[in-house]
């Protein structure tokens, strides 16, 4: 282990660049992973294209990348959980306020990570599969289950009776959506949700109850009265321009809480370079208007719309409840599936860039993922 290799964002709006970087050292609870497997994800975009608008405390050059799996080949104190030689996923944070955006982050060779943010994979699991797991797991978590989000109850996941309350998630075949919909029915809660047709059997296999198609104008009506006088214990507005129909369902079913996962305009649509357009003045004009609107919609209703943060279950009882002690028995039981399916997008640190480049032009019911050859870091 005398070197390392990452794919570093030199600057805002640059590509990514491989070179050398220092092999990070694992504090106390953490674990130093041999990274063979990265995903990327809209986050790594949505960085990418906006500079500093979004993570104004990042100072560049950074690493970008939250989805890894590998191996440990080192842990820091108190770690008492994991060995070297396991194989693991986890959630590298190293972009959210207050953490290490070089060695905690997940596009590199060797990475830093919590050990209260990692799992123990399956001898049977790929590292391919695994990646597409630690952010969306997270973000589904935060929304259903911290007390500032939808705050449903977690404390017998997996081991749950049934209850009658209904979940709703709009935008189930999403990563966030499909486990989201594996966590509601853990902690035993109905689940509806919507997807595009082709996509219906899958969501069904992931345990919701009730699938409509989105793009459907009467989808929002077919859903409340699929609801009937079934109680709401909070919806799940994932996909981009979800909150207005969720707030309908909400309005139309006494629903208190939304839970949002995405913003009410696409950040991709604007272009990749330093300084104003008239596409980035459209896009943060309408993304205000809509949001303020949302929240004067909400509020006169009674309904608390909010927006989710992934990692803040670092911090709070409900990492340690999904990652320490459901996702390590789910995932060896095989009831929690890994959604959504792995896309090879390439090979070696190379490989990112392209990949987030897809990952804007949309990519459905799949995340892109790279491998990393441990005999070629550098690649």
């Amino acid at each position: 282990m005398s070197d390392n290799s990452a794919a570093w964002i030199d600057s805002p709006y640059a590509d990514l660049t491989i070179r050398d970087a220092p092999v990070p050292k694992p504090g106390a609870g953490q674990l130093l992973v041999e990274v063979r497997a990265v995903a990327v994800n809209p986050l790594d975009a949505i960085i990418q294209s906006n500079g500093t608008v979004m993570y104004g405390w990042l100072h560049y050059p950074v690493i970008l990348g939250e989805d890894v799996a590998g191996v440990v080949v080192g842990t820091g104190a108190d770690v008492n959980d994991f060995a070297v030689g396991d194989r693991v996923a986890a959630y590298a944070t190293g972009l959210e306020k207050g953490r290490d955006a070089v060695s905690e982050s997940g596009f590199q060779a060797y990475a830093v990570v919590d050990a209260s943010l990692a799992v123990a994979l399956p001898a049977t699991t790929t590292f391919e599969d695994a990646a597409v797991l630690p952010l969306a797991v997270s973000t589904a978590a935060a929304g259903l289950f911290e007390k500032d989000q939808l705050a449903l109850d977690y404390s017998r996941l997996a081991d749950a009776a049934p209850r009658d309350d209904v979940v709703v998630i709009w935008g189930g075949a999403t990563a966030v959506g499909g486990n989201a919909i594996q966590l509601a029915r853990a902690a035993g809660y109905r689940v509806i949700t919507t997807a595009s047709d082709k996509n219906h059997d899958r969501m069904r296999r992931l345990g919701a109850e009730a699938v409509f198609d989105y793009r459907d104008p009467s989808a929002a009506a077919r859903i409340i009265d699929e609801i009937g006088d079934s109680a709401v214990a909070g919806i799940l507005a994932v996909a981009v321009g979800s909150a207005e129909p969720c707030l309908r369902i909400a309005r139309a079913t006494g629903a208190t809480r939304i839970a949002m996962a995405s913003p009410p305009v696409s950040f991709y649509d604007q272009p990749r370079r330093r300084g104003f357009s008239l596409a980035r003045i459209r896009l943060f004009l309408t993304l205000g208007t809509r949001t303020a609107l949302l929240q004067v919609r909400s509020r006169s209703r009674g309904i608390r719309a909010s927006f989710i943060w992934g990692s803040a279950i670092a911090t709070s009882p409900v990492g340690p409840a999904v990652w320490g002690e459901y996702l390590p028995t789910a995932l060896a039981a095989g009831s929690h599936q890994l959604y959504p399916e792995a896309r090879i997008a390439g090979d070696g640190l190379s490989a990112i860039q392209e990949a987030i480049d897809i990952l804007r032009r949309g990519v459905s019911a799949q995340k892109l993922v790279i491998r990393l050859d441990p005999a070629s870091p550098r690649s």
